[in-house]
């Protein structure tokens, strides 16, 4: 075994327990960890689009609202997350001297925020978001693996060339196959059946999960930027780990609010924002 092979396998065991434990804890050291997420991704994605070099304005704006957001979604109240997230994209969309000459700004606020929000929100205080987070674990992790075996197994026709040239149609399907199986021993273990309902979803998250990833790869490929740091030993950065996790995210706080806007109920927290749980 490979050094640098080693260093990626101990990363990864130390990730997943520190994950699964805030996971499993939830509360206050949950949305620590979303927190934290929400300011690295924020980070990572300045030092990508270079926002210290070309637009220092924008990016103190950004690490004040990124900031902030992270802080209420640690410590205060979850319904002044959105609002917060809201008027600090707004501002920085608005004002030029803050948005600069593109929208990268705007866009790094609002995928740093939301990702912290969203995973705060869905894990809520109730063991049903503990295991609706465990859920969406199952099938973005279970998307991924697959995805890169059966890609290099089987190979074939490119997904998007020109954004990720090592992405392929196989992959893609059989990333999807895997989420069912992920998502499907999750409800078994958790309903003892296999619900229709969380198959679809499952299917749902495992393609934008992958979207997030080809998203990333798009924001790296504009910026010729391989990794989007160096932070995790072996790995690269966050968001080279996270983005998949993310897009799943938003794509169930998404969900929640097309339903709450359906039925007329609010969304809940501890899991009601995931359908099935």
């Amino acid at each position: 075994m490979s050094r640098e092979l080693r260093l990626r396998i101990i990363s990864a065991i130390v990730m997943a327990a520190v994950i699964l434990a805030a996971t499993w804890y939830g509360g206050i050291l949950f949305r620590v960890v979303a927190g934290l997420l929400a300011i690295l991704i924020y980070y990572e994605w300045a030092t990508i689009t270079r926002m210290s070099e070309t637009n220092s304005t924008g990016n103190a704006w950004g690490w004040f609202a990124v900031a902030v957001i992270a802080g209420n979604t640690i410590f205060g109240e979850p319904s002044l997350d959105l609002p917060l997230l809201s008027g600090f994209t707004l501002t920085a969309a608005l004002f030029p001297v803050l948005r600069g000459r593109n929208w990268w700004l705007v866009g790094g606020i609002v995928y740093a925020g939301l990702s912290g929000i969203s995973l705060a929100a869905i894990r809520g205080d109730e063991l049903t978001g503990f295991v609706a987070i465990l859920f969406i674990f199952a099938v973005v992790w279970s998307t991924d693996i697959l995805a890169y075996f059966v890609g290099r197994a089987i190979g074939g026709p490119k997904l998007a060339p020109s954004i990720s040239p090592g992405k392929t149609w196989s992959g893609a399907i059989g990333g999807a196959v895997a989420a069912l199986i992920g998502g499907g021993a999750v409800s078994l273990a958790y309903h003892g059946r296999i619900s229709l309902l969380l198959l679809g979803l499952a299917l749902i998250l495992s393609v934008f999960s992958q979207i997030g990833d080809l998203f990333e790869s798009f924001v790296k490929r504009r910026f010729q930027v391989k990794d989007s740091s160096h932070l995790i030993p072996g790995h690269g950065g966050f968001m080279d780990r996270v983005d998949g996790l993310v897009f799943a995210c938003f794509t169930v706080f998404l969900i929640a609010f097309v339903h709450a806007a359906a039925t007329g109920d609010v969304p809940g927290s501890g899991g009601g924002l995931l359908p099935g749980f």
